[in-house]
């Protein structure tokens, strides 16, 4: 039996429905008249949980890291040897899949047969099929993948900067793994992660567009087999609140020095509203502080220490948390100083409230204007699911986020001891 809910937003005037199906599967079904129609299938489950077990079980289970991400790859792999991509190309939906951190999905945007495009969704993810002759296939594949995102600057700096912030928190390790790591992998192993992870309890079904509740949920009901439903437990190192290593270097042959900051956040709220609002408040603030209207980017941009924008971004969630704000300059060192000067200055003097008010107000916009995309829909679901929250939560707690709330966040996640820089410059400067 399905349990059905219909959840409503009066602010937004949008609704939802949310059907909790027999196997423990949450499938969200979001009508909305737009030209195209989005779909994704996820399950909780990414590169830093390799160490688990189930309840009851005596021991926990330590895998090789990059399974996560080795798994999404051969889930596309049918035993039948038909390419999966080649059956959305007939119903003319376009396919993807990612993993990252803390979730693995699957999913396809399409204008017609969304149906016969979900039926191929739900069809080849509940259907894992690994043998030794194609998982050593595929490390091969993964490995020069791996080899690819070794020689990427970009790469390199944001691991570099994730080494410096954490000591054992597997964030610090490529989602895809080492080549020695993947070297471990055997079906017997994917076989228990993926009997683990992907238990429909531990899974969502996103679908939004010109898209029927009882239409949807025939096709959970073809596809989804009911099993026991068994709480897991995933083991986390605790971490210092302090950084590991204050600084990371590298040299690669790049036109100009790229540089990246990352503040090292461990006060993480159990309470999912909490961490919601937190992380509204830092997004206010990286805007207010590192936006192209604030002044450390003008100061910074005037006298040519940095020739770009300041990018920052927040990732904010029971696993982990850090802020991080990365551009190139030629002096990576000079302007991670200037940061430091302006921190300290803000923490001393406040903010503009003006400035507060204002880019309060544009952020709720940005969420607000979320609403019109079939794919931000969907994806922000499960994102928020994920982290224990509804899509209409933000429209409702941004209002409640005030100049005071988020002068004291401030002050308590900017702290010079949770600071690390990463750099990649050219080997011949």
């Amino acid at each position: 039996m399905t349990e059905t809910r219909k959840i409503e937003s009066a602010l937004l005037d949008e609704s939802y429905y949310v059907c909790t199906h027999k196997s423990g599967l949450e499938v969200y079904v979001y009508p909305k008249e737009m030209t195209s129609s989005y779909a994704i299938f996820a399950t909780k489950y990414g590169s830093v949980d390799n160490r688990f077990k189930l309840e009851g079980d005596s021991d926990f289970t330590e895998v090789p890291d990059g399974i996560a991400h080795f798994l999404e790859h051969k889930l596309f792999e049918t035993e039948e040897g038909e390419d999966t991509f080649q059956r959305y190309a007939r119903t003319g939906a376009s396919a993807n899949a990612y993993t990252s951190f803390n979730q693995t999905a699957y999913l396809f945007s399409c204008t017609d047969n969304f149906y016969a495009s979900l039926e191929i969704l739900l069809d080849f993810v509940t259907k894992p099929y690994f043998t030794d002759e194609n998982v050593k296939k595929e490390q091969g594949i993964i490995a020069q993948e791996i080899k690819m995102y070794d020689d990427n600057p970009g790469t390199n700096l944001f691991y570099g900067l994730m080494g410096a912030l954490y000591e054992k928190n597997k964030i610090r390790t490529n989602i895809a793994g080492t080549v020695e790591s993947i070297s471990h992998i055997t079906p017997e192993i994917l076989y228990k992660c993926y009997n683990t992870f992907y238990s429909p309890s531990n899974m969502i079904l996103s679908v939004c567009g010109n898209v029927d509740v009882e239409r949807t949920m025939e096709l959970v009901d073809k596809y989804i087999k009911t099993s026991e439903i068994k709480k897991i437990i995933r083991d986390y190192p605790t971490e210092s609140p302090s950084v590991f290593c204050p600084r990371f270097e590298k040299t690669f042959s790049v036109a100009k020095p790229l540089f990246e900051i990352g503040i090292k956040d461990t006060e993480i709220s159990l309470d999912p509203r909490e961490r919601a609002k937190k992380n509204l408040a830092v997004d206010i603030l990286n805007d207010m502080l590192f936006g192209k209207s604030g002044k450390l980017f003008n100061d910074l941009y005037g006298e040519g220490l940095i020739s770009r924008g300041l990018g920052a971004s927040f990732e904010h969630n029971l696993s982990f948390s850090f802020n991080a704000i990365s551009s190139e300059s030629s002096d990576p060192e000079a302007v991670f100083g200037r940061f430091c000067d302006h921190c300290e200055e803000v923490k001393k003097n406040g903010f503009s409230k003006e400035d507060f008010e204002r880019i309060k107000k544009v952020i709720y916009a940005d969420i607000v204007k979320s609403f019109d995309s079939t794919e931000e829909i969907a994806t922000n679901i499960v994102w928020q699911r994920f982290n224990d929250c509804g899509i209409f939560d933000s429209v409702d707690i941004i209002p409640t986020i005030d100049y005071d709330y988020t002068k004291d966040v401030f002050d308590k996640l900017f702290v010079p001891s949770s600071y690390a820089l990463s750099i990649i410059r050219n080997p011949e400067e």
